[in-house]
């Protein structure tokens, strides 16, 4: 694939770079901006507990299950026509889920949501490498990304519940109306124009068919055990399908003359252990994003907004590292410790959560958690740096799209294990005779434990697996020292 020819000024670069993080902005914050309206929707739409899950586990099946496919789509039919198909596919559906009047009617939508996002976010990362070429630059587009992905979440839950509070849940969903509309305008513009590899000898239907369907099942095997549990013949019959499926996909691509994902992109050791590393942190980051907004509810009595308010310093301290902090680091040090670096304060965060009190003071038991999340600031950029940098530009949608792809299984897995482990241990304290207050706080700190241990396997891929041959630069994004004293020009986003 080829840009065209002209070379795009820093202005369009930059205008280029809001429009893909307020896409994947809106992305991210459909995952988690409908979490403290839940209760609301059910009792206005009449859902029932079992159909109520849906609103969530309908777009991360979508979402999760066709972002490698639409990364790979991107590389053959362009980059940007995938962006904005996907983008126009996300605003149609947010309109229909805020005016949604029933519960089939909102499932709907939100399936569709997770569509459009797939194919818009499938293709972010692809569309950056690519704009971006210089090392440093990269570094800074970079940051900007890993900002919307890391304190994405954090702000849908304090936007969520003031729109809630304030206005109605509709909102939740119409919001991103008028701002899609904006980001496809820009877009078109900022947006430099690519054809794309053409679909010349046909596309890998079957692959395609293995990999969504195989992805798919497994993330609504990993959703469902919270009530169907980790050794029941549901799990394991899907569980063990979905592996099949997968594994045919990957006999697929070994034969197929004209494969979905060629399998030489898994010959990058940077791009399989920055995959694995970001699936095992955004699992343990489910204890911070989730769990512990519980914990402050069901524990310390919170309020829906009093809640996001009080999460909105993870969020700050992430996008103030992000964007002002990471790109000069990476610049000086490498990636690989700016990575190692980030894990390690992700886990001294959580750690902390592993004395939290019932009784805990906001300034003395959580506030230093919030603080150190911004770990979060260093870690996700590098991951993201390194599982792009052994990218060939043919290839970037499809390495964009796998990237994507295992941060919503790591997604999905954190949710069911740390869900699970966590009412697990509550129901084993009440059942002792504990206090409802204690028993909850003591099934949250199991949560938090399983998740330093998750950042602690990060921690060794990344220090084993991400290890600099012998004879090669320290990291495959080599950069000029000089870069440190750059000043960061982000001020478009």
């Amino acid at each position: 694939m080829s840009l065209e020819s002209h070379v795009p000024s820093p202005g369009a670069k930059r205008l280029a770079l809001a429009v893909i993080a307020t896409s994947a902005l809106m992305a991210v914050l459909d995952g988690s901006i409908v979490t403290v309206a839940m209760p609301t929707i059910q009792g206005d739409l009449g859902f029932s507990p079992a159909g109520l899950s849906w609103v969530m586990n309908g777009y991360l099946l979508a979402f999760g299950g066709l972002l490698l496919l639409a990364g790979r789509l991107g590389d053959l039919v362009g980059r940007k026509r995938m962006f904005l198909a996907g983008t126009a596919v996300f605003v149609a559906a947010s309109a229909l889920a805020g005016a949604a009047s029933s519960p089939a009617m909102l499932v709907a939508a939100r399936i569709l949501q997770g569509v459009g996002g797939a194919a818009s976010s499938g293709v972010s990362l692809g569309i950056l490498v690519t704009l971006f070429t210089d090392s440093r630059e990269r570094a800074r587009a970079l940051g900007v990304f890993a900002f919307t992905g890391a304190a994405g979440a954090s702000i849908g839950q304090v936007l969520g519940g003031v729109l809630t509070d304030s206005l109605s849940w509709h909102w939740n969903f119409t919001i991103n109306v008028p701002i899609g509309v904006l980001t496809l305008a820009a877009a078109a513009k900022a947006i430099p124009d690519d054809r794309g590899q053409g679909l010349r000898g046909g596309v890998d239907l079957l692959g395609a068919l293995l990999v969504t369907s195989g992805l798919m099942l497994g993330i609504f095997t990993v959703v469902g055990t919270a009530d169907h549990g980790w050794g029941s013949s549901r799990t394991l019959g899907l569980g063990a399908l979905a592996a099949v499926l997968l594994a045919g996909f990957f006999v697929r691509q070994a034969t197929a003359a004209t494969p979905l994902m060629p399998l030489r992109i898994l010959r990058s050791r940077s791009v399989v252990a920055a995959n694995l590393v970001q699936m095992l942190m955004i699992s343990a980051m489910f204890a911070f994003q989730i769990v512990v907004a519980l914990d402050m509810q069901k524990v310390l009595g919170y309020g829906a907004t009093e809640t996001g308010l009080a999460m909105l310093p993870a969020a700050l301290a992430i996008g103030g590292i992000a964007l002002g902090v990471s790109a000069r680091v990476i610049a000086r040090f490498g990636a690989r410790a700016v990575l190692i670096t980030g894990l390690v304060l992700l886990a001294a965060a959580l750690s902390l959560l592993l004395r939290l009190p019932v009784h805990a003071g906001y300034a003395t038991d959580l506030l230093p958690t919030m603080l150190l999340i911004g770990g979060g600031g260093l870690a996700m950029p590098a991951a993201a740096g390194l599982g792009m940098a052994g990218s060939r530009e043919e290839d970037a949608g499809l390495v964009s799209g796998l990237f994507n792809t295992t941060q919503q299984i790591g997604a999905a897995i954190g949710a069911a294990v740390l869900s699970t482990l966590a009412a697990g241990r509550t129901g084993h304290l009440l059942a002792e005779g504990r206090g409802a207050a204690e028993a909850l706080a003591g099934g949250y700190k199991v949560a938090f434990g399983v998740g330093v241990v998750l950042l602690a396997a990060a921690l060794v891929v990344a220090v084993g697996v991400l290890r600099p041959e012998r004879g090669r630069p320290q990291d495959a994004e080599v950069v000029d020292e000089t870069a440190a004293d750059a000043e960061l020009t982000v001020a478009a986003v």
